[in-house]
């Protein structure tokens, strides 16, 4: 096996060498796994809720080293980190109270002589490749669900969040989660390709569309569950009755937390003309007070970028904006020093043959477009081949709505923007990807209909 080597994005040094997979292995996990299946799929559920609520309490307990762990390999901002754990122990709280109703043989019909149910029964064993930029909460968004409905689970960390899947590895095993029903599978894009030419009955991935499409065009002809959770370019338009400061403040952060590298980052906002120059202001006064560092500091607000070839992507960008006439207000440059750093960057005057307004970003980068109205918003906001969010700031909800319910987009958002609830489904269009997770929908995703015909003998 090759090793893999693990380094902290903010100072380029190396903090582990973890051994890793090859096909060999990958192998053996998945027939083990697929053994495995057929015992955890019989342990009662009260059982299996019980190993998830110790999974989630060794969560709480080891809160601060875990974060620190992230923050190591990632480069997020502790502060962040320990928001994202904090946050999965609520979500792990809904799929504990809401698995049993989701997955109950439900009667559908009955008249006495005929009886029709439905039974969810687990898909088997479960291929998970998560991402590296909210490792726990994208992660658990899947193997927390998966397991608890009863299927085994091959867990593949981001290479760049290895150490972080082998931290969750050893929390369900201490949990009472056997070992053979989830298997950490270590490495990069070789490790993912043995995984997909394993028998498997789901593929779960989180990551970029053109890994998507490759996964696809794979695993289409099998014809198993695939689910693929893309990009985004996520627009939010800012009506000319808005609360200028309110609106600046939330669509600031929401394009620049986690260093903006989320796929329900803010990436593009539409301003009404009558308000446009006010709100630009607003907007880079806000982002100027987010601190640039260490991410180790709580006080840091913007981190390092995790993967160092990102950093192409946004000086790309940023020339390409430049040269088609936007107006650079803030950053625009790598940062010195040992790490991958960008400057959050801030644009107006931006327009749609801009890459800034038409590509995912996924970095501390923000274009702002003038706009005359909502028609022209709307017609904006659909021109992405994305559709994963879209919000709307207007002290009127009668008019978020009517403009929302024209954009193609999972979620929505009316005065708020890059949120994720436990409760509502996590979908999207287009080049955004197939299939959901969280939810009660996002439980039963991963469990089969089995239709009963009953009939009473006569």
């Amino acid at each position: 096996m090759n090793p893999l080597n693990v380094y902290n994005p903010a100072t380029g040094e190396l903090i582990s060498t973890l051994p890793a997979d090859d096909a060999v292995s990958v192998a053996a996990k998945a027939a083990q796994a697929r053994i495995a299946h057929a015992a955890w799929a019989k342990v009662p559920m009260a059982e299996r809720k019980a190993c998830i609520s110790r999974f989630r309490a060794g969560i709480a307990a080891e809160l601060d080293a875990l974060a620190a762990i992230m923050t190591r390999e990632t480069g997020k901002p502790i502060s962040m980190s320990r928001n994202e754990l904090n946050g999965l122990l609520t979500r792990i709280d809904f799929f504990l109270a809401e698995v049993d109703t989701s997955t109950d043989m439900q009667t559908v019909f009955d008249d006495g002589g005929m009886r029709e149910e439905i039974e969810h029964t687990p898909l088997g064993v479960v291929a998970n490749i998560s991402a590296w930029n909210y490792p726990w909460f994208v992660g658990g968004n899947v193997f927390i669900p998966a397991l608890l409905t009863g299927n085994a689970v091959l867990y593949k960390p981001s290479e760049y969040a290895a150490m972080t899947g082998l931290a969750i590895a050893q929390l369900l095993h201490a949990a009472g989660v056997p070992k053979d029903a989830f298997a950490a599978l270590i490495g990069g894009a070789e490790v993912g390709s043995a995984l997909l030419a394993q028998k498997i009955d789901g593929l779960f991935f989180t990551g970029s569309h053109a890994t998507g499409i490759k996964i696809a065009q794979v695993l289409g002809p099998r014809l198993i569950k695939l689910q693929l959770e893309l990009g985004g370019k996520d627009p939010t338009y800012v009506c000319e009755d808005a609360n200028i400061q309110i609106a600046a403040a939330s669509l600031a952060d929401g394009a620049m937390y986690n260093t903006g590298q989320s796929c329900c980052s803010v990436e593009r906002i539409y301003v009404h003309e009558k308000i446009y120059d006010a709100f630009v202001a607003a907007l880079v006064t806000t982002v100027k007070t987010f601190k640039v560092g260490d991410p180790m500091d709580a006080a840091t607000y913007i981190g390092a970028i995790t993967r160092a070839q990102q950093l192409d992507v946004l000086d790309a960008q940023v020339k390409d904006a430049k040269a088609k006439g936007a107006t650079l207000l803030l950053g625009g440059q790598r940062l010195p020093g040992p790490g991958n750093w960008f400057a959050p960057t801030v644009f107006s005057n931006v327009n749609h043959t801009m890459e800034l307004m038409k590509e995912e970003s996924f970095g501390p980068i923000i274009g702002i477009q003038k706009v005359s109205g909502d028609a022209e918003a709307v017609h904006l906001m659909n021109d992405t081949r994305y559709g994963l969010t879209a919000g709307v700031f207007t002290p009127d909800e009668a008019r978020a709505k009517a403009l929302l319910a024209q954009v193609n987009a999972g979620s929505v958002y009316w005065n708020c923007c890059d949120r994720v609830s436990p409760r509502l489904p996590w979908s999207g269009h287009g080049d955004s990807g197939v299939g959901l997770t969280l939810s009660t929908y996002g439980i039963q995703t991963f469990t089969r209909p089995k239709a009963w015909h009953l009939r009473q003998a006569t």
